[in-house]
């Protein structure tokens, strides 16, 4: 018999979210979101049953917005417990390389 943990809100942790980040791909790059640093803040509201997200983008003029938001919310919504997702979008500070992850910088060939 297999007994498996339910995740509930109360459980959330910031690492659970981060494991869902890092499945979802910037759709031109093929890196996660994670990896190239586009999330800058992660707030979870277990009274609220909500997580709310900043997070910025490679340049201002992208227009994959929708994709990523759409992407995130679908990886999110999975996390029991989860009602409501904010994904709030930034340029201040503005994104930079030195944001990736040491990984997406040698695929990337950054380094």
């Amino acid at each position: 018999m297999i007994i498996t943990k339910q995740i509930t809100m109360a459980s959330i942790t910031k690492n659970t979210v981060i494991d869902v980040l890092k499945t979802i791909p910037d759709p031109e790059l093929g890196i996660s979101i994670w990896d190239l640093g586009l999330i800058y803040s992660i707030d979870i509201k277990p009274k609220d049953k909500s997580i709310r997200i900043l997070m910025t983008l490679t340049s201002m003029g992208c227009p994959l917005f929708s994709t990523i938001e759409s992407a995130m919310r679908d990886g999110l919504i999975k996390i029991d417990g989860i009602e409501s997702i904010v994904i709030d979008l930034t340029f201040e500070p503005a994104w930079t390389t030195d944001r990736m992850s040491a990984d997406a910088k040698m695929k990337l060939g950054i380094m």
